[in-house]
């Protein structure tokens, strides 16, 4: 696959989102622009970067242009992933079913307390964090949802790294350092409110 700028990556992903929910069998970029408030010129270069024929004198077929895009960007692919830190947020997500509705398996919760696993009711299975390495092996898991305190964030995310995790969703508000290779993705719920009020305050 080629090369695709992570801009380029959002907007296709929010795109798949759209075709997915639209009752059309064509769509047109100027259509797509009226939807997005993204460019024709944007929209036509983002959908360059993928592979397989989709267009017609009357805009691009919708099923095989949202098919062409997930197949492109692994979308179409079933993923699996564990969380770790089992509090509240970690273990609301154990009982989140969209995952396997978009093609995202849990195949595992992680908490450093034992009396905790051993508390909670969960549809999949729960390990303490010692055993992070052995289950993340076993089950070839390559994605993690990191819901541990600010202060164990660093130090767990260095332990998933080892056990081969490639990519963590991060929502502990601090920046972690993670080898090349390895992609993170912070999501702070604060930091999206203050966006969307400068937003406000801005426009």
């Amino acid at each position: 696959m080629n090369l695709i700028p992570e801009p380029s990556v959002e907007r296709l992903l929010s795109l798949t989102r759209l075709l997915d929910h639209l009752d059309v069998q064509f769509i047109t970029s100027s259509e797509i622009e009226s939807r997005t408030g993204w460019s024709s010129n944007t929209i036509r270069k983002d959908i360059s970067y993928i592979e397989g024929s989709f267009a017609s004198p009357v805009g691009y077929d919708r099923q095989k242009l949202a098919t062409a895009i997930k197949s492109t960007l692994g979308l179409d692919k079933v993923q699996r992933f564990c969380v770790v830190g089992l509090g509240r947020l970690g273990s609301a997500y154990l009982h989140y079913s969209v995952f396997r509705e978009e093609g995202y398996e849990l195949v595992a919760g992680f908490d450093s307390s034992v009396n905790r696993i051993e508390i909670l009711h969960s549809p999949v299975p729960l390990y303490p964090a010692y055993k992070m390495g052995e289950v993340i092996s076993r089950f070839q898991i390559t994605l993690a949802l990191l819901c541990v305190p600010p202060e164990e964030a660093q130090k767990t995310a260095e332990r998933l790294v080892t056990a081969g995790i490639k990519g963590i969703i991060n929502f502990a508000p601090v920046v972690l350092q993670v080898p090349e290779g390895v992609h993170v993705r912070n999501v702070n719920v604060v930091d999206e409110l203050r966006a969307i009020s400068a937003t406000i305050q801005c426009s």
